[in-house]
């Protein structure tokens, strides 16, 4: 018997307000056919003022927990994985703690962009595994609303808000179900070519979102590639024996091209990025909440998760549901 960490339950949150390109082109220099020419792009949700971070989390938090069968009291570690935390401090997930009424766990954030979650769900991972708890929620949630220049049309067409969480559970198991393997990466010399011109640190201003959008397209097909072979040849598999991947949503020319990269048909990845945008940390499992209860991934399913985002950082992680 093997202790790993088991997928038991997801959920997910949207903003009330949900803006088409055709909306969008009335306040931004663009229209619906640049938007989805070059992203793929058609929808996204922005967040009203009663709608943050920490709401949005909690939301997506209570649907996994339902999902999961279990109850606030059960958890015994909250990660939020997010660029856009309600303060400075204190951590978005001591607040979404709570607000689903959670009583004393370890609670966190995870500061790693886009992909947040994916270094969220390897921390979790570990720290189920070394029995730091049993039962955790791992939270992408952002409102990326906030930080956009609503004048460069460039960045402000990609991004929306949303959350989404997933529920994991140690469990000894003879199998291979959970999660299998994870992969993590950073490149800190390229954080000029995505990052926002503020910080407390720096201007003392909440800033932009900037972006060097050919270099990160760029960048991100080739590490996505390599990462998702890494998790593949640690587990002993190829590509073609993967079931699902849940890609980052950030651009549906990104995922057409990593998916071509490694032989993988279009049919067996989850694209959401064409009703949400980017979300950020929130996409991964936003869009893995939705394959879930729409039934196209079942129990028994080998599916890999990955993402990229500013820093560079990027990372994958291997399952089986």
């Amino acid at each position: 018997m093997t202790l790993r960490a088991i997928l038991t339950g997801t959920g997910s949150a949207l903003p009330r307000t949900r803006v088409s390109n055709a909306e969008l082109a009335d306040r931004v220099d663009t229209s619906d056919e640049w938007i989805v020419e070059r992203t793929g792009i058609r929808f996204r949700h922005i967040a009203e003022p009663d709608e943050t971070t920490a709401t949005l989390g909690a939301a997506a938090a209570k649907e996994a927990l339902a999902a999961a069968g279990l109850e606030a009291a059960d958890i015994g570690l909250i990660i939020v994985a997010t660029a856009t935390p309600d303060n400075t401090f204190p951590a978005s997930a001591t607040k979404v703690q709570a607000l689903i009424g959670a009583p004393d766990c370890i609670a966190f954030d995870v500061a790693a962009v886009c992909s947040g979650f994916l270094y969220a769900v390897s921390v979790a991972d570990s720290m189920l595994r070394t029995g730091a708890a049993r039962h955790a929620l791992v939270i992408g949630s952002e409102t990326f609303s906030r930080i956009l220049d609503w004048e460069d049309r460039t960045t402000c067409v990609l991004f929306g808000d949303g959350a989404g969480a997933v529920v994991l559970s140690a469990k000894h198991v003879d199998d291979d179900q959970g999660i299998l393997a994870t992969r993590l990466h950073a490149e800190g010399k390229y954080g000029d070519m995505l990052y926002v011109d503020g910080g407390p640190s720096t201007t003392g201003t909440v800033g932009h979102v900037r972006m060097q959008g050919r270099e990160v397209f760029r960048h991100a097909v080739t590490n996505l590639a390599s990462v998702l072979g890494e998790v593949m040849t640690e587990i002993g598999l190829s590509p073609d024996q993967i079931d699902w991947i849940v890609p980052h949503q950030a651009n549906k020319r990104i995922i057409d091209a990593t998916a071509k990269k490694l032989g993988l048909p279009a049919e067996r990845v989850v694209l959401t990025v064409d009703q949400h945008a980017n979300t950020s940390a929130a996409s991964v499992p936003l869009a893995l909440d939705l394959a879930m209860r729409d039934g196209r991934i079942k129990r028994g399913d080998l599916v890999v998760l990955e993402a990229m985002g500013g820093g560079f950082t990027w990372g994958a992680a291997v399952l089986r549901v």
